[in-house]
């Protein structure tokens, strides 16, 4: 069965956010997923501008992985003041850390425009990451999960960003 991948994004939660990142990055990459034959991407579920509310945001995607059984998991949000994008190495919930399992330091070594973080933010997105590796865990399911922060898109780092995301879902795909 060939792998398939859920990617998330959230919508905007301060009044001058014109969009999200993370989301104008998902739908790029849906419509490069559809418009482009030659790009060798694996099966692609979408769930699109989810709440920022970590119940909500975290009932709607369990709920979504539990329905596809997908592969890989590939959560993402904005990190309004980051240049680049970063995969994080885990999520906290309280006194409780869950670590990613993945060897990012591997996932990111021909990537250039992607590093490391070990700070998810403490806010939905942290929240959301924390959700979904307590689930895949408790369920024991042969999934992964990995949560990217998306810088700003501008003229300058956006198809860096797109490449490098690309290659994220391309080596997810083959874990």
């Amino acid at each position: 069965m060939p792998s398939q991948i859920l990617l998330t994004s959230f919508t905007t939660w301060l009044p001058h956010q014109k969009s999200n990142s993370s989301d104008d990055l998902i739908a790029k990459i849906d419509e490069l997923y559809l418009t482009n034959s030659t790009l060798q991407l694996p099966l692609l579920t979408v769930l699109r501008k989810l709440p920022v509310d970590t119940q909500q945001a975290s009932k709607i995607v369990i709920s979504k992985i539990t329905e596809i059984q997908p592969t890989a998991i590939i959560c993402c949000g904005m990190a309004e003041s980051r240049t680049q994008l970063t995969v994080e190495s885990h999520a906290a919930c309280g006194d409780v850390v869950l670590r990613s399992p993945l060897d990012l330091e591997h996932l990111i070594a021909e990537l250039s425009i992607t590093q490391i973080s070990h700070d998810a933010g403490k806010f939905v997105c942290e929240g959301l990451y924390f959700a979904v590796l307590d689930y895949i865990t408790t369920q024991k399911l042969n999934s992964h999960c990995l949560f990217v922060h998306v810088p700003i898109l501008t003229e300058d780092n956006m198809q860096k960003v797109i490449k490098d995301f690309i290659l994220i879902i391309q080596k997810m795909a083959l874990l």
